[in-house]
């Protein structure tokens, strides 16, 4: 049985819920979301507080009911507080420039690679080694964050490469020399 599908999502202030036939939509401060409900879960709101609920008792109802609460919460904390990605570039010449909306990323490269920013997402660089990532809705800026990762992803020998800022790499140790 699903816990996190029983689990009961209070409304933060300044948030409202409606939910119309299988769709849910969240509106806030920082924007709206919607998802689209499969029809083995039922979605209510009581008093201040979201409710899943499954019609059958089924494993994929149960499944869904869980992934549902999650993603509804998700939407809850996303148009309240909002998310937000950091990641840093290890390496010599490895940085990021924002200009507009378009990240340059040099990393190691022939050429520096540029990344259109997609619309509901702000992209912030504290230095030209550290990049911020925020916005809204959560799938958005953890997809536009590992797609930047991609470009250069951390190798285990030296660990250049575009990293999440707490991530941590398992270092190898190199080849040794002959005697």
């Amino acid at each position: 049985m699903s816990r996190i599908g029983n689990r009961r999502l209070t409304i933060p202030q300044g948030v409202e819920v409606n939910i119309n036939d299988n769709v849910v939509s969240v509106k806030g401060p920082k924007g709206e979301l919607s998802l689209t409900v499969d029809s083995l879960i039922k979605v209510a709101v009581e008093e201040n507080e979201v409710v899943v609920s499954k019609v059958k008792d089924t494993k994929e109802a149960n499944v869904l009911s869980g992934t549902t609460n999650a993603n509804i919460n998700n939407m809850l904390v996303g148009v309240s507080k909002g998310f937000s990605k950091d990641l840093e570039a290890v390496g010599v010449g490895y940085r990021f420039n924002v200009a507009g909306k378009k990240v340059t990323v040099s990393a190691g490269y022939s050429h520096p690679v540029e990344m259109e920013i997609p619309e509901g997402i702000t992209v912030t660089s504290a230095s030209n080694t550290e990049l911020t990532i925020s916005g809204f809705d959560k799938q958005k800026v953890s997809e536009f964050a590992a797609n930047i990762r991609k470009i250069r992803e951390p190798e285990p020998y030296k660990g250049k490469g575009i990293r999440y800022k707490d991530e941590y790499i398992r270092r190898k140790e190199g080849k040794k020399a002959a005697k």
